[in-house]
């Protein structure tokens, strides 16, 4: 019975074979046929017998693996590896399919490939997980076939395997490297001229060439008899909080993502920069009710504990209560932060609404409001139209549009900083937006 299950017949072999039988059939038509089309049929059984014999006779004939990542990054091309090893003394030729999961709605997958003779050969393919969440695998079903091709053995493997799927660490890792270059321009990061001084006093020491002459210390000087210079480092452990609205407005769509998950990818990201620059990161999420709190901190699990409430982020589907934002803000934050506030309005009156609760956070903190574009707005701006209907979306468009533009006006008038921002361009204009506050030293 098991070996019934791993058989299968090739598809162009099949269909030989069931012509040759139905030739055989007609043959006791035509008596001259018969012999002929009697010989073939026995010759082609005892090459199938044959090709049987060699696949099936040895029970361990071939090895494969499916290799994933401990954990998944979402939006990113994820590697998967498989492996197989061939231990008959023929080259094989294999099929292989995976049962790749759900969310992938992947139904075609198949890949071909020959290995020699007892050798072994690993290839790559790539998934783009969509969600947070497990993805579970099923088989990983390998189909064997020798040099002759007419039947097929079938090996499984990897049996019901979970991979989780965690907010992008992939671009985590891109983005590392920012904290320390000097040559940010590679990354999209602007050069930002620093105003002032946002620093704190670090000692006194002597003059030498380069010092801004404006430390000098007069009172040090006059008492060493040599110029003397304040030093100052840069003003630290500053608390920068990452709010992300979770509420129905961030669902839309984008490239496959969500709003939130590109909020939440920039949030990961973002922290590991505001902890590498010595600030204290913290961030919640809010909706009806305020969660996944972790307050800003710059310990060393830090990003840890940020990496798993992230991954806990789900939407609810409601309308978001800023007035609990607001309540929430005013109870647990006492200290003066950085608030980066991820959300998305889409028109003035929804700001208007919640423009009350903004400017009393505002009062308290730096409040910086991070919203969306609509591309597909910007896409019918720019076609050119033909038609009545096709002139009447263009004007509806170029009216949100600019609808955008003037809640980013109405949020300065407040002393409200906003970043109206493109998904795909998110977490490189929320780095711009922190660097730009430390240098210019307005927290």
């Amino acid at each position: 019975m098991k070996i019934i299950k791993q058989l299968y017949i090739n598809n162009f072999f099949f269909y030989l074979l069931i012509g040759i039988v139905v030739l055989f059939c007609c043959a006791f038509i035509f008596p001259l046929l018969f012999n002929a089309t009697r010989y073939l049929f026995i010759i082609l059984c005892g090459f199938l017998a044959l090709d049987f014999i060699i696949l099936f006779s040895s029970k361990n004939g071939l090895e494969g693996q499916r290799i994933t990542p401990e954990k998944l990054s979402n939006g990113d091309e994820n590697p998967i590896i498989v492996s197989i090893r061939n231990f008959y003394t023929f080259p094989i030729f294999t099929k292989i399919i995976d049962e790749i999961p759900h969310q992938f709605q992947v139904r075609n997958f198949e890949i071909r490939r020959k290995i020699k003779s007892a050798s072994s050969d690993d290839f790559q393919y790539f998934l783009r997980p969509t969600e947070r969440g497990e993805y579970y695998f099923g088989n990983l079903n390998i189909y064997v076939s020798s040099p002759l091709r007419l039947l097929s053995k079938r090996y499984t493997f990897n049996k019901d395997a979970m991979v989780p799927t965690y907010p992008s660490f992939i671009q985590l890792r891109k983005y590392d490297l920012i904290a320390f270059s000097n040559n940010l321009f590679q990354y999209g990061v602007k050069k930002i001229r620093r105003i002032g001084h946002t620093m704190e006093f670090e000692q006194i020491k002597e003059y030498v060439q380069g010092d801004d002459i404006r430390t000098l210390n007069w009172k040090a000087t006059a008492k060493k008899n040599a110029l003397m210079v304040n030093q100052f480092q840069d003003e630290k452990s500053q608390n920068i909080y990452m709010v992300i609205d979770k509420g129905r407005t961030m669902k839309m769509p984008f490239n496959g993502l969500s709003l939130l998950d590109y909020a939440i990818n920039a949030t990961l990201v973002l922290s590991n920069v505001i902890l590498k620059k010595h600030d204290k990161a913290g961030m919640f999420s809010f909706s009806k009710k305020v969660d996944n709190r972790v307050v800003a901190e710059k310990r060393t699990s830090q990003m840890q504990k940020i990496l798993e409430n992230l991954y806990n982020v789900k939407t609810d589907f409601f309308e978001s209560d800023y007035s609990r934002l607001y309540a929430d803000v005013k109870k647990n934050i006492n200290q003066r932060s950085l608030i980066l506030l991820y959300t998305n309005f889409e028109t003035l009156d929804g700001l208007h609404r919640q423009l009350p609760y903004l400017k009393g956070i505002a009062k308290n903190h730096l409040l910086v409001v991070v919203f969306f574009q609509n591309t597909e707005l910007n896409h019918i701006t720019q076609k050119k139209a033909e038609t009545i209907q096709e002139v009447y979306d263009k004007v509806i468009a170029e009216k949100f549009i600019f609808e955008k533009k003037l809640i980013v006006n109405e949020l300065k008038k407040y002393g409200i900083h906003s970043v109206l921002t493109q998904p795909e361009n998110l977490t490189l204009d929320s780095i711009n937006k922190y660097l730009e506050i430390k240098a210019r030293g307005i927290l």
